[in-house]
């Protein structure tokens, strides 16, 4: 731990407070304010991204969690066969499917409907992001939903509580512990991405990754207004995670449920 993250996070809060010379200074944090609207894309993307990985993985974990023991492994397996390909050639599958001359384009086009605009725009950030984050949102609400006893789904049946109600008051409450962690294992990466939003997204829709690459590797090199970025980020998610364990009740998980 000391060397792998309180050292990189002393090296980030050092050139962040200092200037080129190794001088105390707030001229970095001062400047992150002009980019306030890259963070605002940023958080805006990285939510819409977090909010449809949640509407397509909560059923889907649903649906895994309620087949055999069998199938639940194959379909778990599906799942996870795309994480096991380079991050970076899925993108560029994506760019080949979503350029003006891709695949989707040229069946558009045989069928008469005409070349939409799809790649560089921020909708094709989004699909990148739920493509390759919606795995980690399947997996922790998954992992909760089949540790469910049967028992309080039939305790709740008997005391008359319809399918809609059993959900409700009883399922959904009861796997919120695995929603928090897959709006967090999926807005953490989403809102800090950058090769997604270089490659899908174009010139016109720079993330705060994006920016931060630049100041690192780019030719604006300025490592200290990159830490600087970089530790206005941290704070900002960190903000959103504690908000987010605000809504998790762990006593949900283990104790009565009210109809």
């Amino acid at each position: 731990m000391a060397i792998f993250i309180i050292v990189p996070m002393f090296l980030v809060i050092f050139f962040a407070f200092t200037d080129k010379s190794g001088s105390f200074s707030l001229e970095n944090i001062m400047q992150v304010g002009q980019y306030s609207n890259v963070f605002l894309r940023s958080i805006w993307l990285g939510a819409i991204a977090t909010f449809v990985c949640l509407l397509i993985g909560y059923p889907l974990a649903y649906i895994i969690a309620h087949c055999k023991a069998r199938r639940q492994n194959v379909m778990i397996m599906l799942v996870m066969l795309p994480m096991w390909m380079n991050f970076l050639l899925r993108t560029y599958a994506w760019m080949t499917l979503l350029e003006d001359n891709g695949l989707i384009n040229n069946f558009l086009a045989a069928i008469g409907l005409g070349r939409l605009p799809l790649i560089n725009t921020p909708g094709a950030v989004v699909l990148g992001m739920v493509y390759n984050y919606v795995p980690y949102m399947i997996l922790p609400i998954y992992s909760v939903l089949t540790k469910i006893d049967n028992s309080v789904i039939e305790a709740a049946q008997d005391l008359g509580a319809d399918g809609k109600r059993v959900f409700l008051k009883v399922v959904f409450p009861i796997s919120m512990p695995g929603v928090i962690s897959g709006i967090t294992m999926v807005f953490v990466p989403a809102v800090s991405t950058f090769i997604i939003s270089k490659m899908l997204g174009g010139g016109a829709n720079l993330l705060i990754g994006d920016l931060i690459d630049m100041q690192f590797l780019g030719s604006a090199y300025n490592p200290n207004l990159g830490s600087a970025i970089s530790l206005v980020l941290m704070v900002l998610i960190l903000i959103c995670m504690g908000i987010m364990n605000q809504f998790d009740d762990g006593e949900k998980a283990t104790g009565g449920i009210m109809i």
